[in-house]
């Protein structure tokens, strides 16, 4: 398993290919998994790469949580699709990041018109990566929410479930689904953008009105 180089073109190419069905590395929520590979990139993908940007993106709010995110991190080797080697960090004559010349100068003095160009490139490089219209990358999700027992006030819970506001969320359809000895479940449909709404903030919000919901589960999860 792995991702190959995650600080070249390829390697980041593979990762935004993995991702395009995923919002975290493993599982439904960040854990030390996306630290070990987030830490590997170590910069932003390109804006082209929108599906390992939006992630990057995402675990970066993490920063200051990521030692306590669920999991233990393994090898990076241990991740992303298999028959893949990991050869982040290989090669005893890399530069570090700061003193890599993007247009790949030999000299190690360059003139000032050499310097100019360079500089013009990189400005028009951005300017155009600035235009590039962004891709809000969005998932409909199905989530379970079942009651304690079979008095809880379903059009209640329901109810507060509905009332959980927030940018990047829209609420569906929903309906009660028997589970068995009387007690019925919500079964209930959202829209988020994966940028601004994890799984994790729908569960911590949802589970706190404790009166009436047990648990909260992802019954589907599907990229749009």
């Amino acid at each position: 398993m792995g991702f190959g180089d995650l600080k070249s073109p390829a390697g980041l190419q593979l990762l935004n290919t993995y991702l395009a069905d995923k919002s975290y590395i493993e599982g439904y929520v960040p854990s030390q998994a996306d630290v070990a590979v987030f830490e590997a990139v170590g910069a932003p993908p390109p804006a082209d790469l929108y599906h390992a940007l939006r992630w990057y993106n995402h675990i970066k709010s993490y920063e200051k949580q990521k030692a306590s995110l669920p999991g233990v991190k393994k090898a990076l080797g241990k991740y992303g699709p298999a028959d893949v080697e990991d050869t982040t960090g290989a090669g005893g004559d890399s530069k570090d990041d700061d003193d890599i010349d993007l247009f790949g100068s030999d000299e190690e003095e360059e003139s000032e018109e050499a310097r100019r160009l360079r500089e013009e490139r990189l400005a028009q490089y951005e300017s155009k990566k600035a235009k590039k219209p962004a891709l809000v990358a969005k998932s409909s999700l199905l989530l379970d929410v079942k009651p304690w027992d079979d008095e809880t006030d379903m059009a209640k819970l329901e109810e507060c479930v509905r009332s959980i506001q927030a940018d990047g969320l829209v609420w569906g359809s929903s309906k009660l689904v028997p589970v068995g000895y009387g007690i019925k479940k919500l079964q209930i449909q959202c829209v988020v953008e994966d940028d601004k709404v994890g799984t994790d903030m729908l569960e911590e919000k949802i589970t706190a009105f404790e009166d009436y919901v047990q648990s909260m589960d992802v019954a589907a999860f599907n990229k749009i």
